[in-house]
């Protein structure tokens, strides 16, 4: 762990960029899976982050002082910073949504309930040294491949290793943290933890009437947050306007939902006893609203078209989780089928985070969603994952053929 006085020391642009994005990522994962699952430890597990955060934040901005001596070179720095900052904003939310748990404001079980069906989740076990990881690199092991699931941040002891290569190699009591399928979770847990897993069930009472509408608003909030912030670096990495024009637009879809959730809860208040149970959804919709808010705000860099350092986008590439685009090729095998029936997640570890389909934007696209000739893919997951992901949207190669012709 960082210690609490701040020195500085050299610290490289890209690096200290790539440390930023992966731990601001990690920290909205962690927050809104400590909120669904009443995990007292992810949530502390957030805090400690946002500490870490705060000083790559320092030594951001003085990377960036040294580093400017010419206007050009300054204004370079200066879309760094906003990076940065908004980075640091979105850390700051996410923080905010982990102290729903600890601080323990109520939020409806039907939320979490909600919540926990969505198509992604997020984990943490610790490594038991019977497992059959133990020794073994990631490389080896092929958790994306075989479970779904791929690890985005190991701590080990005190230490944080925010991007694990194939070459990192896991050790007993590590702390996994990895995303991915629903489907791959039993798994992935029972070949860490050397244990079956077993679904926790939970006696509840319903104490709340008439609580779909909010629970729609707050999980699409969650959804759109979370969605706004990998367009959002998406945008960057592609310096494509289009991308970020529909992060703006997400953000003021927030504004509106987030009324519409304030709204609900004053009329609903009028029929509680203990408002408590409300104090936890006012704060989750502002936390997921500041998100969303911080993400445009990366966004607006490429709207303005403000001269962006290029290790921003060396930056975005070189992360643990990598964001792709590509193309649907006409000839594609899985052209005319439906994500559910490539289970991509499980299937490669990539995850599709929207469809472009000619001018319209599909957000977070259902198991249902047919993919057409043409479709841009915007996808985030491993780089193996991606390299699957690209054999699958392309022809299928006919050595027979390739013989014929030559």
């Amino acid at each position: 762990m960082y210690p609490k006085e701040i020195k500085y020391t050299p610290h490289n642009l890209k690096d200290l960029l790539i440390e930023m994005k992966d731990t601001s990522e990690l920290m909205v994962d962690l927050a809104y899976s400590a909120m669904m699952y009443d995990d007292e430890e992810i949530a502390e597990e957030v805090i400690r982050l946002e500490e870490i955060m705060d000083i790559l934040d320092y030594h951001m901005k003085i990377v960036a002082m040294l580093s400017a001596r010419r206007v050009e070179e300054a204004e370079a720095m200066a879309g760094a910073l906003t990076v940065s900052s908004s980075a640091e904003d979105i850390s700051n939310a996410a923080v905010d949504i982990a102290k729903i748990v600890t601080l323990d404001m109520g939020i409806p079980f039907e939320l979490k309930l909600a919540l926990r069906e969505a198509e992604e989740t997020i984990i943490r076990v610790t490594v038991h040294e019977d497992s059959i990881m133990n020794g073994q690199t990631l490389e080896e092991i092929e958790l994306d491949v075989e479970t779904g699931m791929w690890i985005t941040a190991i701590r080990r002891n005190n230490e944080w290793i925010y991007s694990p290569s194939h070459e990192t190699r896991i050790r007993p009591n590590d702390v996994l943290f990895a995303r991915g399928h629903d489907e791959g979770v039993p798994l992935f847990i029972e070949l860490a933890s050397n244990k079956k897993y077993t679904y926790r069930e939970v006696d509840h009472i319903k104490t709340l009437d008439d609580l779909e509408m909010a629970v729609d608003i707050i999980v699409e909030m969650k959804n759109m947050a979370e969605l706004s912030v990998g367009l959002a670096y998406s945008a960057l990495l592609f310096d494509n306007e289009d991308i970020a024009y529909e992060v703006r637009s997400l953000e003021s879809q927030m504004e509106s939902m987030k009324n519409n959730l304030e709204h609900w809860i004053l009329e609903t208040a009028k029929h509680v006893p203990d408002v408590n149970q409300l104090r936890g959804l006012l704060h989750l919709g502002n936390a997921s609203l500041k998100i969303a808010s911080a993400a445009y705000g990366i966004a607006d860099s490429v709207l303005r078209d403000i001269e962006l350092h290029p290790v921003i986008a060396l930056a975005v590439r070189g992360s643990d989780e990598i964001i792709t685009k590509i193309e649907v090729e006409s000839c594609s095998p899985i052209v005319g089928k439906s994500f559910k029936e490539l289970k991509l997640e499980t299937e490669t570890g990539v995850y599709i985070m929207a469809v472009k389909r000619k001018n319209r934007w599909v957000y977070r696209p259902s198991s249902k969603t047919v993919v057409n000739a043409g479709d841009l893919l915007i996808a985030r997951g491993s780089r193996t994952g991606e390299e699957a992901l690209f054999e699958l949207c392309a022809c299928p190669f006919d050595s027979e053929d390739e013989i014929q012709k030559d």
